[in-house]
């Protein structure tokens, strides 16, 4: 690693201006922007995407000066992009996209897409409804909360040697298939087909590896979750007929990521990067946003490393659906199925063509705490939902709703074709622990028919409902900017948990 003295001279050293109401400029009613000439070393405005009602909100953590920050990227284009969920993370805020131009001088940056390497959203629905559930719902969720390993650092029933886990690095979804795990449709229906064909194994070191091996199939801890869900509510009969969604069908939603694995191969590329900072000359404003010239080797190895996390990802979210969907037809009857409606990340770096003035250019999106939203007619969508657009899976919190929303057409040209990912934070999970006690959100959940399945009553506290924005703002949010637009509402009727 470098001395103190040399990372000072890569890296400014600003106190860095708190942002105000009065630095932004308001576009529309759901965009206001930080123009490029409020600080002299942004290439490009910053953005964000929220109402009047949610910009105190916004101001209270320091994500709009990180969104600034990213705005000084080399390469990058258009705008630095903040979607309505957006809070403070390592370098990026969360709820970040920022497109670079990868023949231009673009860099792709560790903080632009995240530690948990393609954390993302899988739901599935089944052919049952609300009131035949009911009565099966508690042995279910136990059954599941037991059958899928939850927590920090658990390991699951699928372990495998250093050979398998390569393939699967490699080739994602389409290996847990050939090993047996889950059916083969639902390859179809995963963000690129469930595997990013760049992945090269050999770029992940050893220590991510040994973390992974035994974590395929589990589900974490934090904010990742399980829940059985109900439709509450069809917004977009169109769509939810495309989806194969219904009032009253009963879905499943997991979200979960690259777990150790992903963790580490962030870890090793950011260490990567600021041992090699000086030799590229590139002048940051936050030392976590330490980033390499996409062409460059470093750029390349941290490039094909990531994809191999995300197909381990992939991985892990279809062999925990595989489990739990064994378990369905164990308590429910084999009558019964899950079918996929769609898997999406939203922690990834992609190589897209985008248009920029009229001219088509080759980007590395950043989507760090986004979800991609392409529209209809999209070649990278399945074909079932060519003429509705792709699913866009929106997350709440524990007691709030969940959303499918669907891509709109408008979503390429406003935001690099990409929505929020979910209600994003507004308090700390240290504050959330002082404000709220687990024992007791337990119990007005359950009170409200929902039922928990966690170990942890510190978990509890930091997920709160009261520790997120209001999910339905965020939504209303992103379907009037013209990003995407409501197709669902999903109602939770049980939440797992790890600790």
């Amino acid at each position: 690693m470098f001395g103190l003295q040399i990372l000072f001279s890569i890296f400014e050293s600003k106190n860095m201006q708190k942002i105000t109401i009065s630095d932004l400029q308001k576009i529309h009613e759901y965009l206001y922007e930080i123009p490029k000439s409020y600080r002299n070393d942004m290439r490009v405005p910053a953005q964000i995407f929220v109402n009047e009602a949610m910009l105190l909100e916004v101001l209270t953590d320091k994500s709009l000066e990180q969104i600034v920050n990213v705005a000084s990227l080399p390469g990058i284009v258009k705008a630095a992009i903040a979607m309505p969920d957006i809070h403070q993370g390592y370098g990026f805020p969360i709820g970040g996209v920022a497109a670079t131009d990868i023949n231009n001088g673009g860099v792709i940056s560790p903080g632009g897409i995240g530690y948990d390497i393609n954390c993302g959203v899988r739901l599935l629905v089944s052919n049952i409804n609300q009131k035949e559930i009911k009565p099966h719902i508690e042995k279910l969720a136990t059954s599941i909360f037991n059958t899928i390993p939850s927590g920090v650092g658990r390991s699951g029933k699928l372990k495998v040697n250093k050979e398998e886990l390569d393939r699967i690095l490699r080739f994602g979804v389409e290996e847990m298939i050939r090993l047996g795990y889950g059916i083969e449709s639902d390859q179809e229906f995963c963000e690129s087909n469930g595997k990013l064909i760049i992945a090269n194994p050999d770029m992940v070191s050893e220590q991510a590896k040994k973390r992974g091996s035994d974590q395929i199939g589990t589900l974490g801890s934090g904010n990742h979750f399980l829940e059985i869900q109900y439709v509450d509510k069809i917004y977009d009969e169109k769509a939810a007929r495309a989806f194969n969604l219904s009032e009253g069908l009963v879905t499943v939603m997991i979200h979960c990521g690259s777990r150790g694995l992903g963790h580490q191969v962030c870890t090793d590329y950011v260490k990567l990067m600021i041992n090699n900072a000086k030799k590229w000359n590139i002048t940051l404003p936050d030392r976590e946003l330490i980033c390499a010239p996409f062409i460059s080797k470093e750029g390349q190895e941290y490039y094909h490393a990531m994809a191999a996390a995300s197909n381990f990802a992939w991985a892990n979210r279809h062999v925990i659906a595989h489990w739990v969907r064994n378990t369905w037809q164990k308590i429910l009857g084999e009558s019964s199925y899950l079918n996929l409606v769609y898997d999406v990340a939203h922690n990834i770096g992609k190589q897209e063509t985008h248009t920029i003035n009229g001219q088509d250019k080759e980007l590395l999106v950043h989507r760090k705490g986004a979800t991609r939203a392409f529209g209809p007619h999209h070649k990278e969508i399945p074909q079932n939902y060519q003429q509705v657009g792709q699913p866009v899976l929106i997350p709440g919190t524990m007691g709030t709703a969940s959303y499918v929303l669907a891509g709109n057409k408008e979503s390429m040209e406003i935001s690099f074709g990409t929505s929020c990912h979910g209600a994003g934070r507004r308090m700390s999970r240290i504050k959330a622990k002082q404000s709220v006690k687990g024992n007791e959100l337990r119990e007005q959940l359950e009170a409200k028919g929902i039922i928990i399945r966690c170990d942890s009553q510190t978990g509890l506290s930091e997920e709160a409902p009261v520790a997120y924005k209001d999910i339905d703002n965020v939504v209303s949010v992103i379907e009037n900017a013209k990003i995407a637009r409501r197709v669902a509402r999903l109602r939770p009727l049980a939440v797992i948990k790890g600790d």
